[in-house]
């Protein structure tokens, strides 16, 4: 259920258990990291600010006792009492030079499998297009693999549209 699903923007208490999601969304991709360079890497993103996360959580009343370590308000960003990680989202604020306006680039999202079915990447989709269009962006953009048909299939029914006008290329550096 979407409504018992909780979305803040994650700050430096949270580097530990996104980074957590993150290992999980690295394995899924087929690309581990060492523990701690996923830690360092969160860690700059998100004290440089060149990165927004997401995190989505179940509500304080589910996550026990000691799983509740005092952080941010998902509504109101202030202190209070977080529940378990579902999942997060990253993304990259940038510049559309077309549309002569910010953009987003949604460059990660996951969800933990035990989380899965419960609309938790439903809900970080409508999060990061909320906070998007807060912050002036005319346009959000995403890549996924080509074989993740359960995230197209998702995006797709949240008005996200292939790109048929443009061809994505990549260079390694």
């Amino acid at each position: 259920m979407t409504s018992d699903v909780v979305v803040r923007t994650a700050t430096l208490d949270d580097v530990e258990e996104v980074a957590r999601l993150f290992r999980g969304y690295l394995e899924f991709y087929e690309c581990p990291r060492e523990p701690a360079a996923v830690t360092a890497y969160l860690t700059a993103r998100i004290a440089n600010g060149e990165s927004v996360v997401l995190i989505a959580e179940a509500p304080a009343a589910e996550a026990p006792a000691a799983e509740v370590p005092a952080t941010e308000d998902p509504a109101a960003d202030g202190p209070a009492h977080r529940g378990a990680a579902l999942g997060f989202a990253q993304c990259y604020p940038t510049w559309a030079s077309l549309e002569l306006a910010p953009a987003w680039v949604l460059y990660d999202l996951f969800v933990d499998p035990a989380a899965r079915g419960r609309g938790v990447g439903r809900v970080l989709l409508r999060a990061v297009a909320e906070r998007a269009r807060a912050a002036g962006a005319t346009t959000a953009v995403l890549e996924t693999a080509h074989t993740n048909t359960a995230a197209q299939a998702l995006y797709e029914s949240e008005g996200w549209v292939p790109d048929t006008t443009y061809r994505t290329y990549a260079l390694t550096l």
